[in-house]
Protein backbone atom coordinates (compact mmCIF):
# COMPACT_ATOMS: atom_id res chain seq x y z
CA UNK A 1 0.00 0.00 0.00
CA UNK A 2 1.39 3.30 -1.54
CA UNK A 3 0.62 5.98 0.98
CA UNK A 4 0.86 9.91 -0.99
CA UNK A 5 3.42 12.20 0.31
CA UNK A 6 2.38 15.11 1.44
CA UNK A 7 2.34 17.97 -0.89
CA UNK A 8 4.69 20.84 -0.46
CA UNK A 9 2.89 24.28 0.50
CA UNK A 10 3.46 26.22 -3.18
CA UNK A 11 5.22 30.34 -2.82
CA UNK A 12 2.71 32.54 -4.72
CA UNK A 13 5.35 33.35 -8.24
CA UNK A 14 5.46 37.14 -8.54
CA UNK A 15 4.26 38.07 -12.46
CA UNK A 16 6.62 40.68 -13.75
CA UNK A 17 3.55 41.91 -14.95
CA UNK A 18 1.90 41.95 -11.90
CA UNK A 19 0.21 45.45 -10.23
CA UNK A 20 2.88 44.62 -7.47
CA UNK A 21 6.06 44.28 -9.51
CA UNK A 22 5.41 47.22 -11.55
CA UNK A 23 4.72 49.39 -8.78
CA UNK A 24 8.32 48.55 -6.72
CA UNK A 25 9.69 49.09 -9.80
CA UNK A 26 8.11 52.25 -10.28
CA UNK A 27 9.25 53.42 -6.76
CA UNK A 28 12.99 52.38 -7.16
CA UNK A 29 12.75 54.59 -10.40
CA UNK A 30 11.39 57.45 -8.69
CA UNK A 31 13.55 57.45 -5.74
CA UNK A 32 16.91 57.18 -7.99
CA UNK A 33 15.42 60.53 -10.22
CA UNK A 34 14.42 61.86 -6.96
CA UNK A 35 18.23 61.53 -6.01
CA UNK A 36 19.33 62.40 -9.35
CA UNK A 37 17.23 65.84 -9.45
CA UNK A 38 18.05 66.62 -5.95
CA UNK A 39 21.94 66.09 -6.67
CA UNK A 40 21.08 68.66 -10.20
CA UNK A 41 19.56 71.13 -7.85
CA UNK A 42 22.44 71.75 -4.84
CA UNK A 43 24.75 71.80 -7.93
CA UNK A 44 22.10 74.38 -9.78
CA UNK A 45 22.33 76.80 -6.45
CA UNK A 46 26.28 76.24 -5.71
CA UNK A 47 27.19 77.79 -8.91
CA UNK A 48 24.30 80.64 -8.84
CA UNK A 49 25.94 81.76 -5.36
CA UNK A 50 29.65 81.61 -7.34
CA UNK A 51 28.54 83.61 -10.13
CA UNK A 52 26.59 86.12 -7.65
CA UNK A 53 29.99 86.23 -5.13
CA UNK A 54 32.81 86.13 -8.16
CA UNK A 55 30.28 89.25 -9.93
CA UNK A 56 29.95 87.78 -13.06
CA UNK A 57 27.37 88.19 -15.86
CA UNK A 58 23.64 87.75 -14.18
CA UNK A 59 22.99 86.21 -17.45
CA UNK A 60 24.56 82.79 -16.03
CA UNK A 61 22.06 82.60 -13.17
CA UNK A 62 19.39 82.27 -15.78
CA UNK A 63 20.94 79.90 -17.77
CA UNK A 64 21.73 77.42 -14.97
CA UNK A 65 18.27 77.84 -13.54
CA UNK A 66 16.24 77.33 -16.63
CA UNK A 67 18.84 74.74 -18.77
CA UNK A 68 19.51 72.34 -15.53
CA UNK A 69 21.80 70.08 -17.61
CA UNK A 70 23.53 72.51 -20.22
CA UNK A 71 23.39 75.74 -17.95
CA UNK A 72 25.75 74.51 -15.54
CA UNK A 73 27.92 72.60 -17.83
CA UNK A 74 28.44 74.91 -19.92
CA UNK A 75 29.19 77.92 -16.64
CA UNK A 76 31.91 75.28 -15.80
CA UNK A 77 33.91 75.42 -18.79
CA UNK A 78 33.62 78.94 -19.82
CA UNK A 79 33.78 80.55 -16.66
CA UNK A 80 35.45 77.54 -13.71
CA UNK A 81 37.91 76.01 -15.35
CA UNK A 82 39.97 78.84 -16.85
CA UNK A 83 39.96 80.61 -14.03
CA UNK A 84 40.97 77.64 -12.08
CA UNK A 85 43.94 76.70 -14.51
CA UNK A 86 45.15 80.32 -14.94
CA UNK A 87 45.33 80.98 -10.95
CA UNK A 88 48.43 81.29 -9.00
CA UNK A 89 47.72 78.48 -6.99
CA UNK A 90 46.99 75.89 -9.73
CA UNK A 91 50.43 76.78 -11.60
CA UNK A 92 52.09 76.61 -8.40
CA UNK A 93 50.70 73.14 -8.25
CA UNK A 94 51.21 72.07 -11.44
CA UNK A 95 54.82 73.15 -10.82
CA UNK A 96 55.39 71.17 -8.33
CA UNK A 97 53.90 68.29 -9.98
CA UNK A 98 56.03 68.71 -12.49
CA UNK A 99 59.17 69.00 -10.51
CA UNK A 100 58.26 65.55 -8.46
CA UNK A 101 57.71 64.13 -11.62
CA UNK A 102 61.08 65.26 -13.05
CA UNK A 103 63.40 67.04 -10.77
CA UNK A 104 65.87 68.24 -12.82
CA UNK A 105 63.96 69.92 -15.72
CA UNK A 106 65.37 72.89 -13.92
CA UNK A 107 68.28 72.13 -13.89
CA UNK A 108 69.11 71.26 -17.48
CA UNK A 109 67.01 73.99 -18.96
CA UNK A 110 69.27 76.21 -16.91
CA UNK A 111 72.64 74.58 -17.89
CA UNK A 112 71.45 74.87 -21.36
CA UNK A 113 70.51 78.57 -21.02
CA UNK A 114 74.26 79.06 -19.70
CA UNK A 115 75.55 77.31 -22.34
CA UNK A 116 74.10 79.19 -25.35
CA UNK A 117 73.81 82.79 -23.85
CA UNK A 118 76.96 82.49 -21.20
CA UNK A 119 75.92 86.00 -19.39
CA UNK A 120 76.03 86.17 -16.01
CA UNK A 121 72.81 86.16 -15.41
CA UNK A 122 72.12 82.46 -16.96
CA UNK A 123 75.17 81.21 -15.19
CA UNK A 124 74.00 82.69 -11.49
CA UNK A 125 70.75 81.11 -12.51
CA UNK A 126 72.23 77.47 -12.99
CA UNK A 127 74.47 78.08 -10.50
CA UNK A 128 71.74 78.45 -7.62
CA UNK A 129 69.66 75.33 -9.24
CA UNK A 130 73.03 73.36 -8.74
CA UNK A 131 72.88 74.29 -4.98
CA UNK A 132 69.06 73.49 -4.87
CA UNK A 133 69.75 70.20 -6.41
CA UNK A 134 72.37 69.65 -3.53
CA UNK A 135 75.48 69.91 -5.85
CA UNK A 136 77.03 72.69 -4.07
CA UNK A 137 80.50 71.94 -5.35
CA UNK A 138 79.49 71.81 -8.89
CA UNK A 139 78.21 75.32 -8.42
CA UNK A 140 80.92 76.77 -6.18
CA UNK A 141 82.99 76.32 -10.07
CA UNK A 142 80.05 78.65 -11.56
CA UNK A 143 80.28 81.57 -9.45
CA UNK A 144 83.69 82.17 -9.66
CA UNK A 145 83.64 81.97 -13.30
CA UNK A 146 80.99 84.80 -12.62
CA UNK A 147 82.92 86.96 -10.48
CA UNK A 148 85.26 88.69 -12.95
CA UNK A 149 85.26 91.72 -14.54
CA UNK A 150 82.48 93.95 -14.01
CA UNK A 151 81.16 91.74 -11.59
CA UNK A 152 83.76 90.98 -9.60
CA UNK A 153 82.60 92.10 -6.71
CA UNK A 154 78.71 91.61 -7.12
CA UNK A 155 76.90 91.20 -4.45
CA UNK A 156 74.24 88.83 -5.46
CA UNK A 157 76.75 86.03 -7.06
CA UNK A 158 79.15 86.13 -3.57
CA UNK A 159 75.90 85.53 -1.52
CA UNK A 160 75.54 82.77 -4.12
CA UNK A 161 78.88 81.66 -3.73
CA UNK A 162 78.65 81.51 0.04
CA UNK A 163 75.41 79.52 -0.08
CA UNK A 164 77.19 76.98 -2.03
CA UNK A 165 80.47 77.10 0.05
CA UNK A 166 78.08 76.82 3.35
CA UNK A 167 76.11 73.71 1.65
CA UNK A 168 79.71 72.21 1.05
CA UNK A 169 80.46 72.58 4.91
CA UNK A 170 82.97 74.89 4.06
CA UNK A 171 82.01 77.31 6.44
CA UNK A 172 85.01 79.22 7.02
CA UNK A 173 85.34 80.27 3.50
CA UNK A 174 81.47 80.96 3.27
CA UNK A 175 82.41 83.73 6.32
CA UNK A 176 85.44 84.65 4.45
CA UNK A 177 83.22 85.65 1.74
CA UNK A 178 80.79 87.06 3.77
CA UNK A 179 83.12 89.34 4.66
CA UNK A 180 84.31 90.38 1.18
CA UNK A 181 80.98 90.84 0.31
CA UNK A 182 80.37 93.38 3.39
CA UNK A 183 83.54 95.03 2.41
CA UNK A 184 82.94 95.52 -1.44
CA UNK A 185 79.32 96.19 -0.63
CA UNK A 186 78.44 98.45 2.52
CA UNK A 187 75.25 99.23 1.41
CA UNK A 188 73.91 95.81 0.91
CA UNK A 189 71.41 94.27 2.82
CA UNK A 190 70.51 91.10 3.14
CA UNK A 191 68.64 89.09 5.91
CA UNK A 192 69.24 85.31 4.67
CA UNK A 193 73.25 86.36 4.13
CA UNK A 194 73.15 87.94 7.54
CA UNK A 195 71.33 84.70 8.59
CA UNK A 196 73.93 83.04 6.75
CA UNK A 197 76.53 85.07 8.34
CA UNK A 198 75.59 83.51 11.74
CA UNK A 199 75.35 80.06 11.05
CA UNK A 200 78.78 79.67 9.14
CA UNK A 201 80.34 81.22 12.22
CA UNK A 202 78.58 78.68 14.23
CA UNK A 203 79.78 75.66 12.14
CA UNK A 204 82.90 77.37 12.46
CA UNK A 205 82.98 77.06 16.07
CA UNK A 206 82.92 80.33 17.05
CA UNK A 207 79.67 80.30 19.24
CA UNK A 208 80.10 83.74 21.00
CA UNK A 209 79.95 85.59 17.54
CA UNK A 210 77.86 83.60 16.18
CA UNK A 211 75.18 84.11 19.42
CA UNK A 212 75.53 87.93 18.73
CA UNK A 213 74.88 87.85 14.69
CA UNK A 214 71.75 85.62 15.48
CA UNK A 215 70.86 87.92 18.02
CA UNK A 216 71.02 90.70 15.70
CA UNK A 217 69.43 89.07 12.94
CA UNK A 218 66.31 87.78 14.54
CA UNK A 219 65.45 91.75 15.92
CA UNK A 220 64.29 91.85 12.16
CA UNK A 221 64.52 89.00 10.31
CA UNK A 222 60.99 88.45 8.66
CA UNK A 223 60.42 84.66 9.14
CA UNK A 224 60.85 82.07 12.25
CA UNK A 225 63.98 80.68 11.40
CA UNK A 226 66.26 83.36 12.72
CA UNK A 227 65.10 83.09 16.01
CA UNK A 228 64.44 79.14 16.33
CA UNK A 229 68.50 78.56 15.66
CA UNK A 230 69.13 81.20 17.57
CA UNK A 231 67.48 79.45 20.75
CA UNK A 232 69.09 76.53 19.47
CA UNK A 233 72.49 77.68 20.08
CA UNK A 234 71.68 79.70 23.27
CA UNK A 235 70.45 75.87 24.94
CA UNK A 236 73.52 74.10 22.96
CA UNK A 237 75.92 76.96 24.94
CA UNK A 238 73.96 76.29 28.52
CA UNK A 239 71.30 79.19 28.37
CA UNK A 240 68.24 77.28 28.55
CA UNK A 241 66.23 80.05 29.98
CA UNK A 242 67.34 82.71 27.58
CA UNK A 243 66.42 80.47 24.96
CA UNK A 244 63.04 79.73 26.38
CA UNK A 245 62.54 83.42 25.97
CA UNK A 246 63.38 83.61 22.59
CA UNK A 247 60.43 80.86 21.90
CA UNK A 248 58.07 82.37 24.07
CA UNK A 249 58.35 85.31 22.08
CA UNK A 250 58.35 83.92 18.69
CA UNK A 251 55.54 81.61 19.44
CA UNK A 252 53.32 84.58 20.41
CA UNK A 253 54.29 86.45 17.51
CA UNK A 254 52.86 83.65 15.36
CA UNK A 255 49.94 83.18 17.45
CA UNK A 256 48.94 87.21 16.63
CA UNK A 257 50.56 87.13 13.14
CA UNK A 258 48.03 86.20 9.82
CA UNK A 259 47.25 82.99 9.39
CA UNK A 260 49.69 82.76 5.87
CA UNK A 261 52.59 83.47 8.18
CA UNK A 262 51.71 80.66 10.35
CA UNK A 263 51.45 78.38 7.38
CA UNK A 264 54.48 79.54 5.26
CA UNK A 265 56.60 79.20 8.59
CA UNK A 266 54.91 75.88 9.74
CA UNK A 267 58.12 74.17 9.97
CA UNK A 268 60.16 76.28 12.10
CA UNK A 269 57.37 77.28 14.29
CA UNK A 270 56.63 73.40 14.92
CA UNK A 271 60.41 72.87 15.83
CA UNK A 272 60.08 75.76 17.80
CA UNK A 273 57.09 74.02 19.10
CA UNK A 274 59.38 70.81 20.31
CA UNK A 275 62.08 72.78 21.21
CA UNK A 276 60.40 74.45 24.33
CA UNK A 277 58.88 71.12 25.17
CA UNK A 278 62.39 70.04 25.76
CA UNK A 279 63.98 72.80 27.68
Amino acid sequence: MHRSRPQEPQLPILSLASPSYREEVAAIKLARMSSAFLISLVIQVLLIIHCIRSGRNSLWIWAIALLPLAGPIAYVLIELLPSLFGSRGTRRAVRGVRKALDPEQDLRRFQDEARMIGDVASRQRYADELVRQGRAQQAIGIYRQALSGLYEHDPNLLLGLARAQFASDAFSEARATLDALIRDNPEFKSPDGHLLYARALEGEGNLDKALEEYAAVSRYYAGAEAPLRYAQLLRASGRPEQARGVLKELLEHARLAPRHYRKMQQQWLAGAERELAAL
